[in-house]
């Protein structure tokens, strides 16, 4: 999309807020001084205006008067807090963008007014060095040029899809918790490299450039991964005797259940958060 002629704030700027920062400004989407952060901790606010730019203030109200989109990067039991303390400060066309995990958007507009553009997102932690996955769900009221922001801001740090709601715990277990299990893997194939006589250095550059290598393959050719698998394998060699190693061992039935559960967890943790709230 063209640039952002809006000013755009954020409640939180640790981590993930940090890195959206980072990706916004990386891809021009808007010039420093549209880009506002409520942040409690000093350090860290001079650490912003230092290293970005910004204008970065202790009071999240503040930071979000005549903002048109106020980014939600605060923990999920400190949101309810951070929109009465907001609410009355918001312009009337402000889009909220949460990335509160377990935050419904029902719980979002119970905290702002059922008037409110909430749209609830769920990025994962690649986010921080630019590759990251994000889903978003709009919540009712949204227009299409919230959606095509909310798009643009996540696109600076990686790639997004718009799903319904009900999704996002799916979401959760996949591309949420999926980097956790990506690095178990790195960290076993690197670990199969000292086993087998390469130093742990090379091991870990070698494993790293593997995943980064295969998954860049399947992108860019599009191909299903199956049949990129079948390309490597060989009749009778090396690739598809650990294959039907890794057969015997379930790996795609653990990666399967793997997600399934985190993806129960997300929903439970969900019911848990409106139930204490």
């Amino acid at each position: 999309m063209n640039k952002i002629e809006h000013k755009i704030a954020f409640i939180g700027a640790g981590n993930m807020g940090e890195a959206l920062i980072r990706g916004m400004l990386g891809a021009e989407l808007l010039p420093a001084d549209h880009l506002w952060a409520g942040e409690r901790l000093e350090a860290r606010r001079e650490m912003l205006a230092e290293r970005y730019g910004i204008p970065a203030v202790e009071q999240n109200k503040a930071a979000v008067e005549g903002a048109r989109v106020v980014v939600l990067a605060v923990k999920p039991q400190l949101v309810d807090q951070v929109l009465a303390e907001v609410r009355s400060s918001l312009a009337k066309d402000a889009v909220v963008i949460s990335i509160a995990a377990g935050k419904s958007i029902a719980d979002l507009r119970e905290g702002l007014g059922d008037d409110s553009r909430v749209i609830r997102s769920m990025p994962n932690v690649a986010a921080i060095v630019g590759e990251g996955a994000t889903a978003l769900a709009a919540g009712p009221n949204v227009r299409e040029e919230d959606m095509a922001i909310a798009c643009a801001i996540f696109d600076s740090v990686g790639m997004t899809v718009v799903l319904e709601e009900q999704q996002l715990d799916a979401v959760t277990g996949l591309s949420g918790s999926g980097p956790a299990f990506v690095f178990m893997f790195i960290e076993a194939l690197a670990d199969a490299g000292v086993k087998t006589g390469l130093s742990r250095l090379n091991a870990h550059a070698l494993a790293c450039q593997t995943v980064l290598g295969a998954a860049k393959l399947v992108i860019e050719t599009g191909e299903h991964p199956g049949r990129l698998k079948d390309m490597v394998c060989s009749p009778g060699g090396t690739a598809i005797a650990a294959v039907h190693t890794l057969e015997q061992g379930g790996l795609r039935t653990t990666l399967i259940n793997a997600v399934e559960v985190a993806a129960q967890r997300s929903a439970e943790l969900g019911e848990l958060g409106r139930k204490t709230s």
